[in-house]
């Protein structure tokens, strides 16, 4: 069997995703390719060395990138060769900045609605209303809205995760006739001999019917059936992430918003705006799936309000402060000032003289 088919073996016993497959063969590839078509089991500690410092140094990627291909390249020799990597040495390693997330104020939110219509305003809306990641968006299953106690399940998020989040009720309307589009679409989809949608791991032969059944339709799906990567089944896959982003892009540029926009930053507002109606961050963090409290907390500090949420002193004075009328009075005494500090002799040992110190 070929390197990468047993690469493909390897990730697809341990359940990882389509994404993760694809993104580690391609680590693999752009590896071997580096090393003159090398077999990777000729290489060792010292090639991976190379290969990563090449990236920090060479191509200049992100730290995230360079820790991709690192656990790429031990993935693959881990669990497909089965041999140990070893000790790498002192790899240049990509600097990872510390950057805050972009956060859209309620009335940047509004006008970015305003532009977007039909279904894609819909996604937006969940994606804000209810702090969704894209991916989990376009993953939703009609069985994981739930009217009655106005809330969403996600499934299998970031770290394999599920949780519940809450269901904005001003979309429910739109939801319900989401859902009827959908299983109309169904219907046709299995009158035309088709109607089977993917199913995560072993659940297709646990449930065989379940693929066909309407619950586990996606909520957004694809206009176009598709062959999956895996099965070479032709199904309806769910809609592609790229056509959303597309259209937040657009919409922030026809509502003239000057920030970088893309889907995440829904999310970002929503924990944003929260945080500042007053909710704390434990609940926050349950919403968002986060696993480490610090990772929330990441959002008090672009709190409206500055870092923190302090206000600047020069925005809130002291009851009864007019601070307009104290640098006016400031100004004045330094004017009344000056000629007696040009008449003050220097110190000795060239010490500064008032008006120096005043000027300073």
């Amino acid at each position: 069997m070929k390197l990468l088919d047993q690469l493909r073996n390897e990730i697809r016993v341990r359940h990882y995703s389509i994404r993760t497959e694809q993104t580690y063969v391609d680590w693999v590839v752009r590896f071997v390719r580096f090393h003159n078509l090398r077999h990777p089991q000729e290489m060792g500690p010292a090639e991976i060395n190379r290969f990563l410092s090449h990236l920090a140094c060479d191509a200049n990627v992100a730290a995230g990138t360079q820790n991709q291909a690192l656990s790429a390249l031990v993935f693959l020799y881990k669990h497909v060769l089965k041999k140990e990597p070893g000790h790498f040495g002192e790899i240049v390693r990509a600097k990872r900045p510390q950057r805050l997330p972009v956060i859209l104020s309620p009335n940047e939110v509004q006008r970015i609605m305003e532009r977007l219509s039909g279904t894609y305003r819909l996604m937006c809306i969940l994606l804000y209303g209810a702090g969704l990641r894209i991916m989990e968006l376009v993953r939703l299953r009609l069985k994981d809205v739930d009217f009655d106690y106005h809330r969403l399940c996600v499934r299998d998020g970031k770290g394999s995760k599920d949780r519940f989040t809450i269901l904005p009720e001003c979309v429910e309307e739109g939801l319900r006739h989401q859902i009827r589009r959908v299983l109309d679409l169904h219907q046709a989809d299995l009158k035309a001999g088709f109607g089977t949608v993917y199913l995560p791991f072993a659940l297709a032969r646990k449930y065989p019917s379940a693929e066909r059944e309407p619950g586990w339709q996606y909520l957004f799906p694809a206009r176009d059936l598709s062959t999956d990567p895996r099965s070479g089944r032709r199904q309806r896959h769910h809609t592609g992430e790229a056509c959303v982003q597309r259209a937040v892009r657009e919409a922030a540029r026809a509502a003239a918003v000057l920030k970088p926009v893309h889907p995440h930053s829904f999310r970002h507002a929503f924990a944003t705006h929260l945080l500042q109606r007053g909710y704390d961050l434990r609940t926050v963090q349950v919403l968002l799936g986060h696993t480490d409290l610090r990772t929330t907390m990441i959002y008090t500090h672009v709190l409206p309000n500055g870092p923190l949420g302090v206000a600047s002193p020069a925005d809130t004075p002291e009851p009864g402060t007019d601070v307009g009328l104290m640098l006016r009075q400031m100004e004045t005494l330094m004017r009344k000032l000056a000629p007696l500090a040009a008449n003050v002799p220097a110190a000795p040992g060239g010490a500064q003289t008032m008006q120096g110190r005043s000027a300073a």
